[in-house]
């Protein structure tokens, strides 16, 4: 690193959104600059990315990040980059793309799944991956293309990930991280590619489409002249590929702080929930569902389970509500509504509502797998008004984060908690109240960037752990620890117990009513 080179580059290749910040090496978010994603999605199930697209909406970031932070090529010390996780994107001949990118949100390798997921090595596959079979992740998706275009694959000389790309184009390395190849192909405890897990997908034979593991808290490539000229950067300046966008937001927010291991909530679109621990301690569950993500700490990992819907529950409630308005002469915007939230809650009456938040079209995959389950309230009466709806909603999403960390083992000791819809304090009591446990909102702005960014700090020798960094980066930006009201914490135990088994006992209906929606409309 030479003088005056006092910047880290983070690049956050999320499904909405390119991000590319620039902070010191202290930790300090400095400027950021973004470009919406594109992608397209089928009647078929499909959701995909163009390659080419990506990489140059990337570089339109980073120029953007150029036009505000002053000399940024000559005090750049160091570039990481990481992204939306699973997904497939195919490389060939000259690192050309070979197809559109297939995302974490393609439906298509579904028959596949139910096939691998039925057979008897899925377990073993579970054992050595931490991971669950959905078609979100690459494993599923090569073997779906191995069973009906071999003729994609057979173009192919490499499979990688979002980030992946990205730090191809800004290299020409061909690479993956430990956190994505151990949940898709490898062992967690190894963090090698595993030939059980491998052999289980039915992709021995193309065992060659998996790139090489480095860890980009460890080694560097420099920029390449091509990638430096594009992108307004200077060559050489080292690049770190950092592990999957999950863990690098999680590390980032603060699942790990003064050496020692905690649990992070991103409350998003979807819910992302993630408890560090040691490889040892590591809870398989029954179901086999999660993941379990490699952090870039030796020997520690995050277990992970997701909810297919989280906030995308209240913008329905809340999309409802604003079409009454408009349909009565009062329109309000999604915004005005959205600031309603809190006093709704708190005007409401804490009763016997409860709402499971499986409004997403595709079902739930956390802490369950299946594909019809379906959102519903229990325990309306006529004395219930549209605030203890809200109620509802935001218990129910409190209650649903419950669920993922019960499925992991012991519920975490503390939480801490990141997202947009974290600046509710109702849905902070809410979450507090459901896990028992007190909360603490990180104050970093963008922390999948940051965590990323402190992969590189680690990289080139800022600091010489991974917990130093976090004693600079993350400690400081956590907020003080709110504390869940006893009995709001009792209420909550009462609800979660009727909670699950209203759950558990709803996929016959589930079952039915999917086949009910398929029937052909009556003419």
């Amino acid at each position: 690193m030479q003088s005056g080179q006092e910047l880290i580059i983070g690049i956050d290749a999320g499904t909405s959104v390119i991000k590319a910040v620039a902070f010191d090496l202290t930790g300090r978010q400095i400027a950021a600059a973004s470009v919406r994603n594109k992608y397209v999605s089928g009647a078929d199930g499909s959701a995909t990315q163009s390659l080419g697209q990506t990489w140059k909406d990337c570089i339109a970031a980073l120029r953007g990040l150029g036009d505000k932070v002053e000399d940024l090529a000559g005090r750049t010390a160091a570039i990481s980059v990481t992204g939306q996780g699973d997904g497939t994107w195919l490389v060939g001949s000259s690192n050309r793309p070979v197809a559109d990118a297939w995302l974490w949100l393609d439906a298509r390798a579904a028959p596949t799944v139910v096939s691998l997921a039925g057979g008897q090595a899925n377990r073993a596959r579970f054992e050595e991956t931490g991971t669950g079979l959905n078609t979100c992740q690459q494993g599923a998706q090569l073997a779906h293309m191995d069973r009906v275009m071999p003729e994609l694959l057979d173009l192919a000389e490499t499979a990688l990930h979002c980030k992946d790309w990205l730090y191809l184009n800004f290299t020409g390395v061909r690479a993956t991280d430990p956190s994505e190849a151990s949940f898709t192909f490898g062992n967690f405890r190894t963090r090698r590619y595993s030939p059980v897990a491998i052999d289980a997908l039915g992709l021995t034979h193309r065992r060659a489409l998996l790139p090489d593991v480095l860890d980009g808290s460890e080694i560097t490539h420099p920029l390449s002249s091509e990638a430096a000229n594009a992108c307004g950067l200077l060559a050489g300046t080292p690049v770190s590929l950092g592990y999957v966008d999950m863990v690098m937001t999680a590390l980032g927010a603060g699942v790990r702080s003064s050496g020692r291991n905690a649990a992070c909530s991103t409350i998003g679109s979807t819910g992302v929930h993630l408890r560090a621990k040691p490889v040892a301690d590591v809870h398989l569950n029954r179901e086999g569902t999660g993941y379990v993500i490699a952090l870039p700490i030796p020997g520690t990992v995050t277990q992970v389970q997701t909810n297919m819907g989280s906030t995308i529950n209240i913008d329905w409630l809340l999309d409802m509500a604003g079409y009454l308005m408009a349909e009565a002469g009062k329109p309000a915007s999604h915004a005005d509504l959205v600031a309603r939230i809190d006093r709704w809650f708190f005007e409401s009456q804490p009763g016997a509502v409860l709402y499971h938040p499986y409004i997403s079209e595709a079902g739930e995959r956390g802490p369950f797998v299946n594909a019809q389950a379906r959102a519903g309230f229990s325990g309306l009466s006529v004395r219930h008004g549209f605030p203890d709806l809200v109620r509802a909603v935001v218990e129910g999403l409190a209650l649903a984060t419950r669920d993922c960390y019960a499925a992991m083992g012991d519920v975490p000791q503390e939480l801490r908690v990141t997202g947009g819809a974290v600046r509710s304090s109702a849905l902070r009591r809410s979450l507090s109240a459901s896990v028992n446990a007190p909360i603490r909102l990180s104050r970093r702005e963008e922390t999948g960037a940051a965590g990323a960014a402190m992969m590189a700090a680690v990289a080139i020798g800022t600091y010489p752990t991974m917990d130093d960094c976090i004693a600079e980066w993350v400690t400081p930006l956590l907020g003080e620890a709110e504390q869940p009201v006893a009995a709001e914490a009792a209420r909550f135990d009462l609800l979660f117990s009727a909670y699950a088994d209203i759950r558990k006992a709803m996929p016959a209906a589930w079952q039915t009513l999917a086949t009910a929606a398929a029937m052909p409309p009556v003419t």
